[in-house]
């Protein structure tokens, strides 16, 4: 519900708050879309229309950009309905990560899917997500993406318990903890907002309860599946994730990927760095 931005989304979804200009979701799609996956689902729910406007065209607005002779406006706002074919269902109640997949249930059918959040996304042109499903193809099963951290911020996320494989980026995780104390953590290696699931957790989740906050977790699904799974196949395995992901979920790492993505783009770097520069050195 975007809680940690209101007043904000009060009347937008956090998914659509910006990154200089341009929407957190779009950058998500485009992640998906460089990897090869070409049809989009997003789970929404009530106050998330604007995300269907996003992707949809604007009839009324190209018309005035095109009097205008904008074209490179033009390209920017037909770029996202034009990314992929993107479909809706809306989940109704917040009932958490496990249940908005299980809403997908119908829509993908009996084949293997990924799982984006939409607060969060890796350096545009990282392959993650395609080593991902890379390892999915190999292995089979599922396949999350995991990320070391220190072991203050385990209790923020999913943290597993894992073996190595014959592929240095590649784990098989053989327990899997939803926000641990640091104390009970298996590891600090966590669950970061990327997975590639089996059409099997569908079923799982189906059977699972609610766990911490009352709410279905898909990480709970995981687990039942890493230990009912024969090691010589299916299961979970994790890619060990060592590039950059911007977390737009909470005010200060969203300040934080403003600020370098603002830094890195030529076309507003030349007039924002010095200017930032400056305002840091009168702050003393």
């Amino acid at each position: 519900m975007g809680t940690r931005f209101l007043p904000a989304t009060k009347a937008m979804p956090k998914e659509m708050l910006p990154v200089v200009d341009t929407p957190t979701i779009q950058y998500v799609v485009e992640e998906a879309v460089a990897a090869g996956l070409d049809d989009i689902l997003l789970v929404t729910g009530r106050g998330k229309g604007a995300l269907e406007d996003y992707f949809d065209s604007d009839p009324e607005l190209e018309e005035v950009l095109e009097a205008k002779g904008d074209t490179a406006g033009l390209e920017l706002i037909r770029e996202s309905n034009e990314l992929a074919a993107v479909h809706y269902i809306r989940q109704g109640a917040p009932k958490g990560l496990g249940h908005a997949v299980l809403c997908a249930a119908r829509h993908v059918g009996n084949e293997p899917f990924a799982v984006l959040l939409g607060d969060d996304f890796t350096e545009p042109g990282d392959p993650l997500l395609r080593r991902m499903l890379e390892v999915r193809a190999r292995y089979g099963g599922s396949v999350v993406a995991l990320m070391e951290v220190g072991m203050d911020q385990v209790s923020l996320y999913g943290a597993v318990a894992l073996e190595p494989t014959d592929e240095d980026d590649v784990v098989r995780v053989t327990d899997l903890v939803e926000k641990p104390d640091p104390e009970d953590a298996p590891s600090n290696q966590v669950v970061i907002g990327r997975y590639v699931c089996d059409p099997a957790v569908f079923g799982v989740l189906r059977r699972t309860p609610p766990g911490r906050g009352g709410e279905i977790q898909l990480t709970d699904a995981l687990m039942t599946l890493t230990r009912t799974a024969p090691a010589d196949g299916g299961g979970v395995r994790g890619v060990l994730f060592h590039g950059r992901r911007f977390d737009t979920g909470n005010r200060v790492d969203y300040l934080r990927t403003i600020v370098q993505f603002a830094c890195e783009r030529p076309d507003v770097a030349d007039e924002f760095v010095p200017w930032l520069r400056k305002y840091l050195d009168n702050l003393g």
